[in-house]
């Protein structure tokens, strides 16, 4: 790989059709080796992955890339009819092997194949690494077979095997679990080339070795890992704010000077009179005296006008340095459960499942494993396909004694907003006999103001897309308490995450977490985990505390 591959972006500007901006002239250079690209939900970040990789025309400025470009997008394809070989980008490679061992001798299959005649088994060792297995076999398997997680981890192997100079990744740890994960970080810490990534996974960022952040205030771009980032950035807003305190104090200071200097001037001018008509002293002195007194003034004031200029400008420059991006800000209802109330109980073996009172439970595993399907048995779900399905999954199957009395909100890995034209609509589809300025009020709170709640719901970003259907959770009277997050981070900014962890740092109600994210769960204070484990008999669960 050269090592002088990099991407360039000069004066770039993008809207989209119906004229709403998406990039507005940024500059930035993203140097060899690997580059965490971050920013808030909305601030481009996708839109300029697609940029880079030709997907979208920018309206003015320059995209420059040095070498040969690999995409793993966001959402691994998985067209019916595909399989883990498309997956991967080798089909028609294989096509001309299959070809040439048949006897063919056209060149059009030698020009293809190249140098890769050993793509299969590049592409089996790939995926032996990633935990998915080194049969042959496995490369003509159905892609619709494969967990959101496997696809990912096949995108993954694919985006390697191309030996690319600049690889683009969004989001790649989405639906990794925690093995998965630790196998992508090792292919960061020995990938050759350019690599750009999108995330907000604050592990992956500590093997990058440059971030450029998509800010409001100004695209920066920092050498280094993202906990050196996160130092230098906290460092630089504490002086921003207190640069701002000062400024606000400057401009209070010279407002009352300016006061003062009138209060004293009105003081000055009465006392002139006064003096002036126990003196005796004539009509054009006086006219003098006044005259020079009103010069002196309007002298002092321009002065004053001048120096309050400056300090206002001052004051501006230092609010929009000091001004954080706007941030998920919710109030949750009062959603207090008592200690010791019974939320559920399940029969598992010897030892049954159970969560009594505000307790936290973290559901952990591999891809695969039953983490969803035990949380919908969980939930009392007694769906007949799930049935069967954990009659496959599980030793001794769970079943559900006690299946929630109270409120439950669930927010899953794919929410269900395709139902609704518009994000009011949604929301208010919780709870219709609530005013829709409710809705509207609690929407804002999230971060979908104005014209986007009437936008249509199939333009939305993945991270506004999540703050929606918090919000029509939320709205839902009566209110939930049980909160069931499944995979609740994966579209979300690390602001927006961080907002969402005060919030449910102050929930009284049950909580249950399917998270690969330690931090996340560490974050959230969580109480015990149900440990699923696949052995060759079934699929194991351990109830741990882990307070």
């Amino acid at each position: 790989m050269p090592s002088h591959s990099f991407v360039v972006i000069d004066h770039l500007n993008f809207a989209w059709p119906d004229g709403t901006p998406a990039i507005t002239d940024l500059s930035c250079t993203f140097p060899p080796g690997l580059t965490g690209l971050i920013g808030d939900n909305g601030a481009g970040k996708t839109t300029l992955l697609r940029l880079i990789a030709g997907e979208l025309q920018p309206a003015s400025g320059s995209v420059v890339v040095s070498g040969s470009l690999a995409v793993l997008r966001q959402d691994v394809a998985t067209r019916p009819g595909s399989t883990v070989a498309d997956l991967l980008g080798i089909t028609p490679i294989r096509r001309a092997l299959r070809a040439v061992e048949a006897g063919s001798v056209d060149p059009d299959d030698y020009d293809l194949i190249g140098d890769r005649w050993d793509v299969e088994s590049r592409a089996l060792a790939l995926l032996d690494a990633s935990g998915l297995g080194g049969d042959e076999s496995l490369l003509d398997r159905p892609a619709v077979s494969l967990s959101g997680g496997e696809a990912t981890a096949v995108g993954l192997a694919g985006a390697e095997l191309a030996d690319a100079d600049v690889t683009l990744l969004d989001e790649p740890t989405n639906n990794l679990d925690a093995a998965s994960r630790s196998r992508l970080y090792d292919s960061l810490d020995r990938w050759t080339g350019s690599l750009i990534v999108v995330s907000h996974d604050r592990e992956l960022l500590e093997h990058v070795d440059a971030i450029v952040d998509l800010d409001p205030r100004g695209t920066r771009v920092f050498t280094g890992p993202f906990s050196e980032y996160e130092q230098v950035r906290g460092a630089e807003q504490a002086a921003a704010e207190r640069s701002l305190a000062q400024a606000e104090a400057d401009v209070r200071r010279i407002r009352r000077a300016a006061a003062a200097d009138q209060q004293h001037k009105a003081q000055r001018d009465r006392a002139g009179r006064r003096d002036a008509a126990r003196s005796g002293m004539g009509k054009g002195a006086q006219h003098y005296y006044q005259n020079r007194s009103e010069k002196d003034g309007a002298s002092k004031a321009r002065a004053r006008a001048a120096q309050a200029e400056q300090a206002g400008a001052a004051r501006a420059a230092a609010d929009a340095a000091a001004r954080l991006p706007d941030q998920i800000r919710v109030d949750l209802p009062d959603t207090e459960v008592a200690p010791g109330k019974q939320i559920l109980a399940l029969s598992m073996g010897e030892r049954p499942l159970r969560i009594d009172g505000p307790e936290r439970i973290r559901i952990t595993g591999a891809n695969g494993v039953g983490k969803t399907s035990l949380l919908r048995i969980a939930l009392g779900d007694d769906d007949a396909d799930l049935s069967a399905r954990a009659v496959a999954l599980f030793a001794e199957p769970p079943v559900s004694l006690v299946a929630p009395k109270v409120p439950v909100g669930l927010l899953g890995q794919r929410d269900d907003l395709g139902a609704f034209g518009t994000p009011l609509e949604a929301v208010r589809s919780a709870a219709p006999d609530r005013p829709a300025q409710a809705a509207r009020n609690l929407l804002a709170r999230v971060l979908v103001t104005g014209e986007m709640v009437s936008r249509p719901i199939g333009e939305l970003s993945g991270g506004e897309r999540f703050r929606v259907a918090l919000a029509r959770m939320l709205f839902a009277d009566p209110a939930p308490r049980l909160l069931v997050l499944d995979e609740p981070t994966n579209n979300l900014d690390m602001a927006s995450v961080d907002h969402m962890i005060e919030a449910l740092e102050d929930y009284r109600g049950a909580l249950i977490l399917i998270t690969h994210d330690g931090w996340l769960a560490d974050r959230l204070k969580v109480d015990r985990q149900w440990e699923l484990d696949a052995g060759g008999d079934g699929t194991r669960i351990t109830d741990r505390d882990v307070r």
